[in-house]
């Protein structure tokens, strides 16, 4: 099927920004991950561009490894995704909401009720952004001493999402009828008990809401290692890919789109967008002065720890010899499988040694970084999403509210002059704006 001939856009909301001097920015708040105002304003600005959603990243935990590194980073003073996103439920209209939560130690009852209540709070505007946890940080704060191994992580996955949809539809849609001169305030004919029973998990049901205004939330997933590829083509309608050149991407989105077409699916219900880190400047050289003060504001100590948990807790940088080219494999971690291998083959790509890895995981993490002019962007955008390695993009400024105010009054005029960007919002609800469809109620009997 033809896919719409305009790109999505989405915001990564970071307290800070991406890059990891971002916090220490004099134009950055120091208190942003705390201040609901400092996140309405960036919501604020994305809805004003007409962009899809506003996103919210989470890991659960502290994820540094000692105090000196904890001292250091600019992240760990933050709101948690659905509560943030049900507070700015009230002060949006129309920017879909997609919070992150983990199959790992969430249980889905927890999470079908949160969701249908953001979907309803929202009117139609909730997305769930479905991870595996990745952190070894985790597994303790939930009574474990480490996380499961990834294939088992993934297995639960599957089977969670499976039972939070079946949550979402043990009311049909219609149930509720609230008629106070009967007294009947639900057709209980219309409710379905989910009595699952399952190998990793057992839930009853029925859920204590009515079934989200969307049907389902929408279903959003970034597997990139071959178990979390097939998860993603199989339970995702959206997904959040790291594509750090052009090639990469358009390898990722073949497979990922074939896979989903074996299953059944039409191209057009996954939306592929991989993460883009713009730094905008009016000349070349501004936004490569803009990247530089950042810089100067990142610690090599704060670096190296990042580094290390970027590639799965494998290395031990601080003893290495840090102008050494990276070797092209690692020892296999537990955690961010695809992650690892990503960041390898950039590095072997561009012949890259310890330090500038380090460096480069520091200013824009996996992600593809563009550094130039509002033109430059367009293009570097334009091309990946004419080249099918892209539906549209995840944007993760490198600094914020700067970095996205950048972008929307300077890049996206220029993506809607070449016709590759949306001037408003077409529907009401997210799936409406994404183009995906309502899905049916499973247990609903077709007459």
């Amino acid at each position: 099927m033809r896919r719409n001939d305009e790109m999505k856009l989405g915001l990564v909301l970071l307290q800070a920004g991406t890059h990891e001097g971002a916090w220490r920015d004099p134009s950055v708040p120091a208190a942003g991950g705390v201040d609901i105002d400092h996140y309405a304003h960036l919501a604020a600005l994305a809805e004003s561009a007409a962009f899809h959603f506003i996103f919210l990243p989470d890991v659960p935990c502290v994820a540094e490894q000692d105090k000196a590194t904890i001292a250091r980073v600019g992240r760990n003073d933050a709101f948690e995704p659905i509560t943030l996103l049900s507070a700015l439920s009230s002060r949006t209209q129309r920017i879909g909401l997609v919070a992150t939560a983990t199959t790992t130690y969430y249980q889905p009852y927890h999470l079908a009720r949160m969701f249908a209540s953001l979907d309803h709070l929202s009117r139609g505007r909730a997305a769930w952004n479905i991870v595996t946890s990745g952190n070894n940080f985790e597994a303790p704060n939930f009574g474990e001493k480490e996380l499961p191994d990834h294939d088992t992580r993934y297995a639960r996955a599957s089977e969670f999402v499976k039972v939070v949809k079946g949550l979402w539809d043990t009311w049909e849609d219609d149930a509720f009828i609230r008629d106070k001169q009967s007294g009947i305030f639900a057709e209980t004919e219309k409710l379905h008990l989910l009595n699952h029973r399952g190998h990793y998990l057992s839930v009853q049901g029925p859920l204590n809401i009515a079934r989200p205004p969307q049907g389902y939330p929408v279903l959003v997933q970034a597997g990139a290692s071959d178990v979390g590829i097939g998860f993603a083509a199989e339970a995702a309608e959206v997904v959040f890919a790291s594509a750090p050149f052009t090639e990469h991407g358009k390898r990722y989105y073949a497979t990922l789109k074939a896979k989903a077409r074996a299953l059944g699916r039409d191209d057009d219900q996954l939306v592929v967008m991989p993460g883009l880190v713009p730094i905008v400047g009016r000349s070349k050289q501004e936004a490569t002065e803009k990247l530089k003060r950042l810089q100067s504001h990142t610690d090599i100590d704060v670096q190296i720890a990042l580094a290390d948990r970027w590639l799965g807790f494998v290395t031990d940088l601080r003893s290495m010899d840090l102008d050494s080219l990276v070797p092209e494999s690692l020892p296999q971690t537990n955690f961010t499988q695809s992650t690892q291998k990503l960041l390898l083959d950039l590095a072997a790509r561009k012949k890259l040694t310890w330090r500038q890895l380090i460096r480069r995981i520091s200013d824009g993490k996996s992600q593809l970084m563009v550094i130039g002019t509002p033109d430059e962007i367009a293009n570097t955008m334009v091309d990946m999403f004419d080249q099918r390695a892209a539906d549209g993009f995840n944007l993760l400024p490198a600094a914020v509210p700067d970095g996205v105010k950048d972008f929307v009054d300077l890049v996206v005029p220029e993506l809607r002059r070449r016709g590759k960007f949306r001037s408003g919002y077409s529907g009401q609800t997210l799936r409406e704006n994404l183009g995906l469809k309502r899905p049916p109620n499973q247990y609903t009997q077709v007459m």
